[in-house]
């Protein structure tokens, strides 16, 4: 049976900690028009003149039951949307399909302030790691 101990989101490139885990910003974006079709608004690069996003509320995994242990990380990588919601997860660093999923099934529930540009909220990639552990 697989369980999840412990979970946690950890640093990238720029850390930003509100009281809940660690949320980091993730490279800058490729090409014109990178993300927009599935948040349909403009990506901002994490850098200098952005605050980065801060979690406000976490939903835990599910796990499937498979009879064998797991221990590792899933690195998913998201858009946070100007409204403050979880957009196009990617898988960056996979664990096993099923374990993947539900890391992604359990950020998507997330909700997020989003980041900040010129006192405006702007929609910006990040990237999250869920840790696994076995019992």
């Amino acid at each position: 049976m697989i369980t999840v101990l412990r979970w946690l989101l950890v640093p990238l490139f720029c850390v930003w900690n509100a009281g809940l885990p660690l949320i980091a910003g993730d490279s800058p974006q490729t090409g014109p028009g990178a993300g927009a079709p599935a948040t349909e608004e403009p990506i901002v690069p994490m850098g200098a003149g952005v605050t980065p996003p801060r979690v406000t509320r976490q939903a835990s995994p599910e796990h499937p039951a498979k009879g064998f242990r797991i221990s590792g990380s899933v690195l998913i990588s998201l858009v946070v949307s100007s409204k403050g919601e979880p957009k196009d997860p990617k898988v960056v660093r996979s664990l096993e399909k099923e374990i993947d999923q539900s890391a992604i099934d359990a950020v998507m529930k997330w909700q997020f302030a989003p980041a900040i540009k010129d006192g405006n909220p702007v929609a910006t990639r990040v990237t999250v790691e869920i840790r696994f552990h076995d019992m």
